[in-house]
């Protein structure tokens, strides 16, 4: 048991209300989306190259089906971290996200409608008394069609419980080397599942054709790194200086963040006055991310990985397999460790079930994980993605 203590009754005022929405200055260009796919290494050509993309079902670009998470100021966390938890830091815990079938294209204006959903409290190995807390996030476009649904989990822990963890030890905190042959060895197997892309093409993924028990191509990338988690940052559209309309009602140091870790991101004010205090990179709560040093401070041993970012990864690994003719309808995602500086991530899954729902849609449900090169599970996730049925 931990001495920490996590006082959660500031959360209770918020469950259920809507939350101030930010909203996006400009509407999605396709740089926006091809600078997601590149940053979430997905080459998937639907969404970077206009001459293939021209010749498939949409006529054009379109932006893969993580990319909603972009349209939010907080990459959907913020209504699941809104109220005040006293000196307390904050991961990601998962997402769930529905898809309804609209897809964004260059020219679209994306929203986001905000509700805490609930949170609960429960006793963790890694911090002691641990919040788990609940929001959802509703995605529109112009016309007002429901894009997708995002609940999202953050993890909120008492400050001194997530220093302790890291107080007195050093490990970890080196990258693991790899030889030039290992390297190598990773390019080969991080192009077998583009090659996957490449060999369905414009084709379907029929659901006749898929069994109970298959595995899906095996997808490799990494080794991650300051530069690669600093170029999928970027890549959020809301941490563009001046690229969203900003909430009026954050406040880190409200929400229990202290110290360095407050910092005013995404201030509207500030960010008017010197934007660099603000995108996240070098001031706040995101920069451990990028600084081991503060990567420390609440309990990472290096450099690690955005949670929405592994949501995104799923997301693209199951409808990249699907193809242009499916599409991901529901996923569960539970986040149990982040991608750190050094490692790869390898993303497996297996068929689980095949089955036709009550609105007639012929889908499949998957379980798939990913982990590093040590074993060790990041994260996992069961989802139910839509295939078109093999004509008669």
């Amino acid at each position: 048991m931990s001495d920490a203590i996590l006082d959660c009754s500031d959360l209770d005022q918020y469950i259920g209300k809507p939350m101030q929405p930010a909203r996006m200055v400009e509407p999605v260009a396709n740089a926006d989306i091809r600078r997601w796919v590149q940053a979430m290494h997905y080459p998937n050509r639907l969404h970077y190259d206009l001459g293939y993309a021209q010749q498939s079902r949409f006529g054009g670009l379109i932006a893969p089906q993580s990319f909603p998470v972009t349209m939010d100021d907080g990459h959907g966390s913020a209504p699941s971290c809104i109220g005040s938890i006293p000196n307390s830091h904050m991961l990601f815990g998962g997402d769930e996200w529905w898809f309804y079938g609209p897809r964004i294209r260059g020219g679209d204006r994306i929203w986001n409608e905000r509700v805490p959903f609930d949170y609960t409290v429960k006793e963790t190995k890694f911090a002691g008394p641990t919040c788990f807390q609940r929001g959802d996030n509703f995605y529109y476009n112009q016309d007002g069609d429901l894009i997708a649904k995002q609940r999202s989990t953050s993890i909120r822990y008492a400050q001194q419980a997530g220093e302790a963890s890291q107080a007195n030890t050093t490990e970890g905190r080196d990258d693991p080397v790899w030889s030039d042959d290992e390297l190598e060895q990773l390019e080969h197997r991080k192009f077998a599942w583009i090659a996957m892309l490449h060999d369905l093409g414009h084709s379907a993924r029929y659901w006749e054709t898929v069994n109970v028990g298959d595995a899906l191509p095996e997808r490799v990338f990494g080794p991650h790194s300051i530069v690669s988690f600093t170029t999928e940052w970027r890549a959020y559209t809301f941490t563009q200086w001046g690229g969203a309309h900003r909430r009026t009602d954050l406040n880190m140091a409200e929400l229990g963040f202290v110290g360095p870790m407050a910092g005013p991101e995404q201030d509207p004010t500030e960010e008017a006055i010197n934007p660099e205090n603000t995108d996240g990179a070098y001031i706040g709560p995101s920069r451990g991310h990028l600084f081991p040093r503060w990567a420390r401070y609440i309990g990472m041993p290096r450099g690690y990985g955005y949670g929405a970012s592994m949501g995104a990864w799923i997301t693209d690994y199951l409808s990249g397999w699907a193809g242009e003719w499916g599409m991901v309808r529901h996923s569960n995602c539970n986040y149990r460790g982040p991608a750190l500086t050094g490692d790869i991530t390898i993303q497996t899954g297996t068929v689980l079930e095949k089955f036709i729902d009550e609105h007639g849609r012929a889908l499949v449900k998957i379980d798939t994980r990913m982990t590093n090169q040590l074993g060790t599970v990041l994260s996992t996730a069961v989802a139910e993605v839509e295939l078109p049925r093999r004509p008669a």
